[in-house]
C-alpha cells in the first residue's frame, strides 16, 4: 500500500474498527436500532469526526447542536423538519444537516453514508 502524503487521511477499509451501537431510547426512536461507524479522523479540539456510519430502518426525533455534512453511499434517507417540510436523499447525493435543525432522521432502507461533523 502506498503511503499517504503527510495530513492527509484514506477512509480505508480496514484501517479502524467499527463502534457498534444500539439506540433504544423510546422518546427518541420508533424502535430500536443497531449502527456501527467507523471513525477516520477526530480532532476533539475544534469538534470535529469524519467517517463512515450504517444503520438500519429506523426513526429518530434530533434537535442538532452540530452541522454534519453526509453523503449517501447506499439507501435513502428522509429528513422531516417540525414545520412538515420534508426532502429524500438517496445513494449519492449530499447534504449538510445545519445546527438548529429539530425533526426526524428517518433511514427508509439500510443506509451508509459518508460524515463530517463539526460541533
Amino acid at each position: 500500500m502506498a503511503r499517504l502524503p503527510r495530513h492527509v487521511i484514506a477512509f480505508d477499509k480496514d484501517a479502524t474498527d467499527p463502534r457498534q451501537t444500539v439506540t433504544a431510547d423510546p422518546a427518541v426512536v420508533d424502535r430500536p436500532y443497531q449502527a456501527r461507524s467507523w471513525r477516520h479522523f477526530e480532532n476533539a479540539e475544534k469538534g470535529a469526526m469524519a467517517g463512515i456510519w450504517e444503520a438500519e430502518p429506523h426513526l429518530e426525533r434530533v434537535d442538532c447542536d452540530y452541522d454534519e455534512l453526509c453523503h449517501i453511499l447506499e439507501g435513502m434517507v428522509r429528513l422531516t423538519d417540525t414545520a412538515g417540510a420534508a426532502r429524500t436523499f438517496g445513494q449519492g447525493e449530499s447534504f449538510v444537516v445545519a445546527a438548529g435543525f429539530k425533526g426526524t432522521w428517518e433511514n427508509l432502507t439500510h443506509v451508509k453514508k459518508v460524515f463530517f461533523i463539526l460541533g
